[in-house]
């Protein structure tokens, strides 16, 4: 059920804020993005005629984080109306004549192109890229919102932030009341881990505390999203088990020209192999599946089924050989595969305690990497590859 929070309490005072432009950093669990949603609902609701814009960094992250709050939002305050539900453009058209749309933007061309509006938010501002959001901002004649979560600094850093007609309120996990009691815990932990790792102390700063971090020294730095073409060529792919805790991961590697794509299929926790196999079957996995060589038993139980499954080759350092195979090639990631990308931007290289770099990533973030490693250093570094398949 819908409760109003102390964090749409601070935003309703930031609303009323004259300056136009409101900065929302917070962290994980803060309800940032169900927050102003529900500020945006209500606006829609009492002005009349508004032309209102939700964007996000591809249409797969709109649909799975401003779409999915605005349709939970209207429908535990019943006011959800399907018939005003454009499906194919994602507008909603209240009976005050105002319309919300949930969209991206490949680039700042087809921001230009999308017009003026009367109000905008920005989601997850710090993934979109700065011309695009310029474009958008300039088009805008009401209020702007954007929220952050405070990694590191970023243009909006740079540009707005503490500058006049910018009010900032930051908001962070103890700002929402909603939040159960599981998941209060499961926060608390991190914290107990802050007070003897270095890399666990920046992440509560960032995401606990909204704090802005420096979560640099990323593992994977050079990839870009983008849409799978059609004339990808589809090679194999990496697994990763999982179970209570971990979720079981598959990630797709395509040839692309001279470059290699990753792409999510799987990412879930709890499943069976039976469940497992299923999905595989659901989603025409035929071709070889490199998976983790931990879980011998789990790869008999594959083959068993019917699937291609191969332990993936180990050696010393080979989680490092494998991350350093990746970056010596052109990488790019499919824009729908979420839970990738937030490990891409998450999985770093462990510090001492004097702040150097040591050549090992952290122990997190490295379910749907660790399959990705699975699947590219088979391809590249197994000679007798195309020897096991099940024919």
């Amino acid at each position: 059920m819908f409760k109003r929070t102390t964090g749409i309490n601070k935003l309703l005072e930031v609303q009323r804020s004259p300056c136009r432009i409101k900065e929302i950093p917070g962290g994980t669990w803060a309800g940032k993005t169900y927050d102003i949603i529900a500020i945006a609902i209500d606006k829609a609701i009492k002005d009349k005629g508004l032309d209102m814009t939700v964007v996000a960094e591809t249409i797969t992250a709109v649909k799975a984080g401003a779409l999915k709050d605005f349709k939970n939002i209207m429908r535990e305050t019943n006011r959800w109306d399907i018939s005003r539900y454009n499906h194919t453009d994602r507008i909603y058209t209240f009976t005050g004549g105002s319309t919300i749309q949930f969209t991206s933007f490949v680039d700042e061309d087809s921001a230009k192109q999308a017009g003026k509006r009367d109000w905008l938010f920005i989601n997850e501002m710090n993934t979109i890229p700065q011309p695009i959001c310029d474009a958008l901002m300039i088009r805008t004649e009401g209020d702007i919102w954007g929220d952050y979560n405070p990694t590191a600094h970023f243009w909006f850093n740079t540009e707005h932030s503490g500058t006049e007609g910018v009010v900032t309120c930051r908001l962070t996990y103890r700002d929402n009341e909603a939040l159960p009691q599981n998941i209060l815990d499961e926060l608390d932990k991190r914290r107990e881990k802050a007070k003897t790792s270095v890399y666990w102390e920046n992440w509560c700063n960032v995401y606990l505390d909204g704090k802005t971090g420096n979560l640099e020294g990323v593992c994977i730095p050079q990839w870009k999203p983008i849409k799978l073409p059609e004339e990808a060529r589809l090679l194999s792919y990496g697994m990763d088990f999982g179970y209570s805790n971990d979720p079981t991961t598959l990630i797709a590697l395509y040839k692309y020209n001279d470059a290699y794509i990753f792409d999510e299929v799987i990412y879930q926790k709890g499943l069976l192999n039976s469940e497992i196999s299923n999905l595989l079957k659901t989603h025409e996995v035929s071709e070889v599946i490199y998976a983790d060589s931990a879980e011998p038993k789990s790869i008999a139980e594959l083959r068993v089924y019917g699937h291609n499954a191969l332990p993936v080759k180990k050696g010393k350092d080979s989680i490092v050989y494998g991350l350093n195979l990746i970056n010596q090639n052109e990488v790019y990631v499919t824009d729908r595969s979420t839970n990738l990308i937030n490990e891409l931007r998450n999985y770093i290289w462990i510090k001492d305690r004097e702040g150097n770099k040591i050549n090992k990533p952290i122990d997190a973030y490295n379910h749907c990497i660790d399959a990705a490693r699975y699947a590219i250093t088979s391809q590249l570094d197994n000679p007798h590859r195309g020897e096991y398949f099940i024919r």
